[in-house]
């Protein structure tokens, strides 16, 4: 079985496992990075979003032997302190029930605001469409987003 080095959240880590194994079951299962989640398995809900050199991916669907010299970024890299400007937008709009698609929505829409620091309202629906959030807190979500826009 091959081994694979790349960065994860600054920190050069390796994992031993097939080729095609799922970069999300190699944060998981691999190198115990539990903060993003499996949700559907075919790249349509959003909750295994991880960054790979700040672009937002579905970790479920990306293939570990993909990642190469790209930088991954889970929630638990995002900010040591919990203080990210989506993270703290997250708390101040009370957008998390449930919690579990919570890591994909803020990986999504901070990967947006490093690109596009000003979004449209447009921008942010367009962003964020495909995240899928069981809980249905998607206008407490647009609003966090908005907020953590006009934060920075």
């Amino acid at each position: 079985m091959p081994s694979y080095s790349f960065l994860v959240n600054g920190e050069s880590r390796t994992a031993t496992v097939d080729a095609d194994t799922p970069l999300l079951w190699v944060l998981r299962d691999e190198l115990q990075l539990v903060g993003t989640k499996f949700g559907c398995g075919i790249a349509q809900c959003g909750a295994c979003t991880v960054h790979l050199d700040g672009v937002a991916v579905r970790s479920c669907s990306l293939p570990i032997s993909a990642v190469g010299e790209q930088k991954v970024t889970t929630i638990e890299g995002l900010s040591e302190e919990g203080d990210h400007p989506v993270q703290v937008a997250w708390k101040e709009h009370d957008v998390p029930q449930c919690g579990y698609c919570q890591a994909g929505q803020i990986m999504t829409a901070s990967a947006l605001l490093a690109k596009n620091p000003n979004p449209t309202e447009e921008e942010i629906k367009s962003a964020m469409n495909g995240n899928i959030c069981r809980c249905g807190t998607y206008l407490r979500i647009f609003d966090a987003v908005k907020a953590a826009a006009q934060s920075r």
